[in-house]
């Protein structure tokens, strides 16, 4: 039986460690590996500095079958990675000639002065492959070095996927003989919480073995993590499939897409579907709501419009709430909310009214304390919801949150 390959992706750069760049070439480098059958068992960031990354690098050279970098490829001086590996490889570096002729034309074509240090991207060690990189200037290599494969690639996010794409995963592909596909699909679902979902799942989870079933909380709802290992990618298609129906048979109305389907892409289709337009009045909202709604393509036909109605002043003035309601029940109460909803349907001619109002925090608001939310759903025919909400976190957390309710009930409410 083949020994599986280890795999490991080592970033380059201290503005990384900085947190002036987020690392998501690691995150997309191992979502290719993982599609490919290759494990990754470690990723690494590593500063502009000789010997922490000659260290790194050194480490990854004994525990580690395929180690890819990515960064450190550049003109500048704080760009080692090349001269990292060589302190471990010992290997030469050579000018590749049709590199630097790519980057002197470059330069011509712009009519702009070559400084020296730019001849550095167009250095490679001796016997390496060559990778062309018809996205930008500084070529890519592999290099076979004592037992180990090791993979440069720049760190610009457009460059680096573009010779993952056409070099590095066909190289291994031919030259490893990886043979198999690791898939991976996540359900989501919203208005179940983490342990309900695996109570109400949880015969599947103990009958696993292929795909493999994880339920996780997420903070816009709980998601099932499906992967699946097959010879073909059709194979590991129809495995997921399989378990999926299995999946949404149990619990299947919570179910709101996969993968990159958002809450709000589902409220629009069902939206369309139903021949619905909605409208929102939005107190500690201020408008999320609505623009959550007009992200999704083709909302323009279900979505009527909005009022922030956050002020007293303006719920009575323009949207219409009555003295009387404001004086008895207060801005933050189930009848100030119903009054809302039912008047922005209303004055915008929709089927569908929806209001939000309560305290974002972080003080309370007519004895109410931060984190009371009222959603209310007026539908033009059909019966009226309210409903209060406990919320807790930072005074923004608390405004996304409630948004995500009132997706929710809407979502309930057309499906």
């Amino acid at each position: 039986m083949t020994k599986p390959l280890k795999a490991e992706i080592i970033a380059v750069g201290t503005e990384l460690l900085l947190g002036q760049i987020a690392n998501t070439n690691a995150q997309w480098l191992s979502k290719q590996f993982a599609a490919t059958g290759i494990n990754v068992y470690q990723h690494a960031v590593v500063g502009d500095n000789l010997d922490r990354v000659t260290a790194v690098f050194a480490g990854a050279q004994k525990r580690s079958d395929i180690i890819l970098v990515t960064g450190g490829l550049g003109p500048t001086e704080d760009d080692l990675t090349r001269e990292a590996f060589q302190k471990i490889s010992g290997l030469q570096m050579v000018e590749h000639a049709s590199s630097m002729k790519k980057i002197e034309t470059f330069f011509k074509e712009r009519q702009m002065d070559m400084t020296p240090n730019n001849r550095k991207q167009a250095r490679v060690f001796a016997g390496a492959k060559v990778l062309e990189n018809k996205a930008g200037m500084a070529p890519g290599m592999i290099v076979e070095h004592a037992g180990r494969t090791w993979i440069f690639l720049p760190g610009v996010p457009r460059e680096m996927k573009w010779l993952t794409e056409h070099a590095v995963l066909p190289y291994l592909q031919q030259v490893k003989g990886m043979k198999g596909v690791i898939k991976s699909a996540v359900l989501k679902f919203i208005g179940i919480g983490e342990s309900l979902l695996e109570d109400k799942v949880s015969s599947l989870i103990q009958a696993q073995s292929n795909p493999t079933i994880a339920p996780l909380a997420q903070e816009e709802g709980v998601v099932i993590r499906l992967t699946a290992k097959a010879d073909t990618m059709e194979e590991a298609d129809e495995l997921i499939e399989e378990t999926k129906q299995q999946i949404l048979a149990k619990v299947g109305k919570h179910f709101v897409g996969m993968d990159e389907d958002s809450i709000e892409e589902q409220v629009v289709s069902l939206l369309k579907e139903k021949h619905k337009q909605i409208a929102a009045a939005e107190s500690l909202t201020g408008g999320m709501f609505t623009e959550r709604l007009v992200s999704v393509e083709g909302a323009s036909k279900v979505c009527a419009g909005g009022i922030v109605s956050y002020t007293e002043e303006v719920k009575k003035n323009v949207l219409g709430v009555s003295e009387k309601t404001i004086r008895e029940n207060g801005t933050v109460s189930r009848e100030c909310a119903m009054e809302m909803a039912e008047r922005v349907r209303q004055k915008l001619g929709a089927d569908i009214g929806i209001s939000f109002t309560g305290v974002a925090g972080p003080e309370e608001v007519e004895g109410h304390p931060a984190g009371t939310v009222f959603i209310a759903i007026m539908p033009r025919d059909g019966m009226v919801s309210v409903e209060k909400f406990t919320l807790h976190g930072t005074r923004n957390s608390i405004r996304k949150k409630a948004v995500l309710k009132g997706l929710q009930l809407i979502f309930e409410a057309l499906n």
